[in-house]
């Protein structure tokens, strides 16, 4: 298997979803504006896709695949068949007494989640109405995600993948037609939570039965396979997924901030998912069979070698993307965001929002990199102990800046710890000899950055003030935004060809 071009299909199957993504924001800003109601659902959203990235993509992804790929290469097709079954009946029960609960205990979770909205009683029952029809979603996106890591594990890397898409096409669907059917409006973005779920569950099936892997119920296993996953996935809780923690607490700070914050704060996380997907995601998604494999065989050196290639790619593409989101915020956020109930005063809150995510956006993806180096080992202990020591930080950074930066102290402080957490994580990874750099980091290093200064030169001049983003038409933004992010990656690019880079430098072949 070629992992560059793998990394390239997930890109581009991801890029399509992302699209999507924007699309259906954009249109979220256009009908419903950054208000009292938009406020509402990202709180109320936030929650089940908080508990989705918790137990879905974070502690559960990374507890099963590598002991499904220590299965998939040590036994038999019969007792990873059984495996998959157990771990399957399992994860639904729970799931479904983890929903249950949820739309019981919705006032209280919204209370504890977003205490400031209590102040305002219509907002509050508003919040616990969405959540009560969003929460279900966490049953159906695990098993989605419980579905993509056996995909995966077998080389199937595509289909979980476009699978995010059909969220969006929901998303758009319901705030085009079903919005203006119901009262508040608001609602069809919850239903469209709902019914992503389902649709994405529905999309995954086939695939699962063409490898002759769809799970079947099993209660009982004489295999211990199924608890050792559950026992990982505890405390692969905060060793994931951190970031989210800080943004649910981060969520607490921002309800108590002027009406609003907490959209301009979804607003310019959404920017920082497009190359946390791109890259980030993608680089976890098939870093972590592959390492688990070399894992398994006890090829010690390949391990080392397949990090180092992740992280060199994680550097090269993901400093002009931070670069390029911190000096491209006000005409990203006007061209995407500026029309209908998004104000200008909405731009300059969001820009101070995505300047401030963009100092973090390397250490985000680096996790995304340099955690599956210890969860492919079946070693929980050390991300979390790293991972709660990164909390303790974030939140006193939140405390300091909050006062003299608001919202935006909010997103440094994410941006600061994902940092922290990445710095440490690769402290271990080196202290503990599980990763060896391969020669001639000095002068990749001093070849990015001058490119990164070229790019960044380019952008500067090109990009114009940013009131006058303001003044122009949608079509003018579009066009003008276009042409910078075209002659600011060429500028990149073509100064990296030049000091010698190539392509195939970066191709890398597993068996996995």
């Amino acid at each position: 298997m070629n992992l560059l071009k793998t990394l390239a299909t997930i890109s581009g199957m991801t890029l399509i979803s992302r699209v999507l993504g924007f699309v259906r924001d954009i249109l979220i800003a256009r009908i419903f504006g950054a208000g009292v109601q938009t406020d509402a659902f990202f709180v109320a959203f936030r929650i089940p896709n908080l508990l989705r990235r918790l137990f879905a993509e974070g502690a559960f992804s990374q507890a099963f695949v590598p002991i499904l790929a220590e299965y998939k290469n040590r036994r038999t097709s019969e007792e990873t068949r059984e495996l998959i079954n157990h771990v399957a009946t399992l994860l639904s029960i729970a799931l479904f007494l983890v929903t249950l609960i949820g739309v019981i205990a919705a006032p209280f979770i919204i209370y504890v989640s977003a205490p400031g909205f209590a102040a305002s009683p219509d907002k509050f029952d508003l919040t616990v109405e969405l959540l009560q029809i969003t929460f279900p979603y966490i049953l159906f996106i695990s098993l989605v995600s419980f579905a993509g890591a056996i995909l995966n594990t077998h080389g199937k890397f595509s289909v979980p993948a476009l699978t995010p898409a059909l969220l969006n096409l929901s998303f758009i669907g319901c705030a085009l037609w079903l919005a203006p059917l119901i009262n508040p409006p608001i609602l069809a973005l919850a239903w469209a939570v709902f019914i992503g779920g389902i649709l994405q569950l529905a999309f995954q099936v086939p695939f699962l039965m063409r490898i002759k892997l769809m799970p079947r119920p099993r209660l009982r296993s004489p295999d211990t396979g199924a608890w050792r996953v559950l026992k990982q996935m505890g405390p692969a809780v905060f060793g994931v997924s951190i970031s989210q923690i800080s943004l649910l607490i981060n969520t607490i700070f921002a309800s108590f901030l002027i009406t609003g914050s907490v959209s301009w704060l979804y607003y310019a996380d959404r920017l920082m998912e497009f190359p946390a997907g791109l890259l980030g995601v993608a680089l976890g998604t098939i870093l972590l069979p592959s390492l688990s494999r070399h894992y398994a065989d006890n090829s010690t050196e390949e391990y080392s070698r397949l990090l180092d290639w992740g992280l060199r790619l994680t550097i090269l593409l993901t400093l002009p993307a931070a670069a390029a989101l911190a000096l491209l915020a006000t005409p990203l956020i006007a061209t995407l965001f500026y029309h209908g109930e998004f104000s200008a005063n909405d731009v300059w809150m969001t820009r101070n929002a995505l300047v401030a995510y963009s100092v973090g956006l390397l250490g985000m993806i680096l996790i995304k990199v340099l955690a599956p180096g210890f969860y492919a080992r079946q070693n929980i202990k050390t991300p979390v102990k790293i991972a709660v020591l990164t909390l303790v930080a974030t939140q006193l950074m939140n405390l300091a800046f909050i006062i003299p930066l608001r919202h935006a102290g909010l997103a440094l402080s994410i941006g600061l710890g994902a940092c922290l957490n990445a710095g440490l994580l690769y402290y271990k990874l080196r202290s503990h000899q599980i990763y060896q750099p391969q020669p001639g980091w000095g002068i990749f290093m001093a070849k990015i950055l001058v490119a990164l200064t070229t790019m960044g030169s380019t952008l500067w001049f090109i990009s114009g003030s940013d009131a006058s983003w303001l003044t122009i038409s949608t079509i003018e933004r579009a066009t003008r935004l276009t042409w910078i992010v075209v002659s600011g990656a060429a500028s990149y690019f073509v100064m990296l060809w030049l000091l010698g880079f190539r392509l195939k430098n970066f191709a890398r072949r597993d068996n996995t």
